[in-house]
């Protein structure tokens, strides 16, 4: 068990470029392989997630290449994919599995994804409903909800679905099996989540569209397709790797970082907008845009005198990976921050409102969860303590940037799991750290 004991700091200096964005990296590999040509991506997540990515498409006859600073991904076109010989190890990817589906759905071959026993806890009906709506074969067989899925052929049609939840993955697995349906495919959403996607999908030729409702809601539109085409990639600074530095620089004195080449796409950007709400000391420098996407550099430093806010509603989906740590922020903040509608949060990698309240609790932290977020009264002194991963990425970073402000050090067991979205974090940390 990999156990990383971390001390509090006298601050943070110096630049850092964060690894290439999560969402856009599992993209890239999947739209590159059900392209025609090659497509060349620079500044792909080396994380455990996409490497899962890459191997399902590997296995069904996709050659890509890792070079020393790109990624060539020879792409078959929109049906030249093959039948695996075995099931699809997706690993501890929720959105390999969700988004994959997607595309299986359209093919003319049966497969079966399966993950780690926390990736074949979570829930998939909320992909499935759909995908069987338009035709597809999709079945859990365990009979649960849950991975291992079975996939095998259906002909597609376009539906409108109306989303019960904004979530980028269910509206993503419904626009990429729409590319294989015989009319347009639509989803709604109460709120508008990541675009990732809709973005890429026009880079590579696909007629998208998107239309924002004055209730709030946003429709995603795509049509079918006869072929995607290669492109070149630039992936952008992950913002949601970026945050656990935003936050260090905020709350520990004396800080001031550069954090270079950040995707700051206004889907993702909450963390931006909930750091101003707080009275951040936050500048842009360099922004530009860069295959669709906004990008740009962020000067972060220490603030004194951060004050607490509300969190809920529209902003959510664009800052959800981040809550965790927002909850740390928020306890060195003065007054009270309130996060609501995050129940998502309970199904991710781990239950993270549960485990941030438990931890944060034992690190004297005032903090109160709630059904579906948390109540957090910050300001006071916290403690170093001993504790536990849950194997969740964003929890063992969430913590570790807690304990560079702590009175005392703070342990964290089975840390190693950083690697699934940022295997250099602790190095970067270190780096920074005077």
């Amino acid at each position: 068990m990999s156990v990383r004991t971390i001390a509090p700091t006298r601050g943070l200096k110096g630049e850092v470029t964060i690894p290439g964005d999560k969402s856009i990296s599992h993209r890239s590999i999947m739209l590159g392989s059900i392209a025609l040509g090659t497509t060349e991506i620079t500044h792909f997540l080396e994380g455990a997630d996409c490497l899962s990515t890459i191997d399902c498409f590997r296995k069904m006859g996709v050659e890509i290449e890792r070079k020393p600073s790109s990624i060539l991904v020879h792409g078959k076109g929109l049906r030249g994919l093959t039948a695996p010989a075995s099931t699809l190890n997706v690993g501890n990817s929720g959105t390999t599995t969700r988004l994959i589906s997607g595309i299986l759905s359209g093919q003319n071959f049966a497969t079966t994804l399966s993950g780690d026993d926390s990736l074949n806890s979570r829930p998939m009906k909320r992909i499935m409903t759909p995908l069987n709506t338009m035709g597809a074969h999709i079945r859990s067989l365990n009979d649960n909800g849950c991975a291992p899925l079975h996939i095998r052929p259906g002909a597609l049609h376009g539906i409108h679905y109306q989303s019960p939840v904004a979530s980028a993955q269910v509206k993503s697995a419904v626009l990429l099996a729409g590319l294989y349906a015989d009319s347009p495919t639509s989803v709604t959403e109460p709120a508008l989540s990541r675009n990732h996607t809709e973005l890429m999908l026009q880079g590579f030729g696909a007629y998208v569209a998107t239309d924002l409702h004055t209730d709030g809601t946003a429709t995603a539109h795509v049509e079918p397709c006869k072929e995607l085409y290669g492109q070149q990639i630039c992936v952008p600074g992950d913002i949601s790797s970026a945050a656990y530095f935003i936050v260090a620089a905020l709350i520990v004195p004396g800080s001031e970082i550069l954090i270079k080449n950040c995707g700051i796409n206004e889907t993702r950007d909450g963390i931006l907008r909930v750091c101003r709400a707080m009275g951040a000391d936050i500048t842009v420098l360099n922004a530009h845009t860069s295959g669709g996407e906004a990008v740009a550099d962020l000067l972060v430093r220490y603030t004194p005198d951060l004050k607490g806010c509300v969190i809920e509603g529209d902003i959510i989906p664009t800052l959800i990976d981040e809550i965790p740590v927002i909850a740390v922020l928020a306890a060195f903040a003065d007054g009270t921050t309130t996060i609501r509608n995050a129940e998502e949060l309970k199904v991710k990698e781990s239950n993270r409102l549960d485990i941030m309240v438990h931890h944060l609790s034992e690190m004297g932290c005032d903090i109160t969860g709630t059904e579906d977020g948390m109540i957090i009264n910050g300001g006071k002194t916290l403690q170093g303590a001993v504790l536990d991963s849950f194997l969740d990425h964003r929890i063992a970073m969430s913590f570790a940037i807690a304990s560079l402000a702590c009175e005392s050090t703070l342990t964290i067991r089975r840390a190693d799991c950083v690697n699934i979205s940022y295997p250099a974090f602790y190095q970067d940390l270190e780096r920074l750290c005077r």
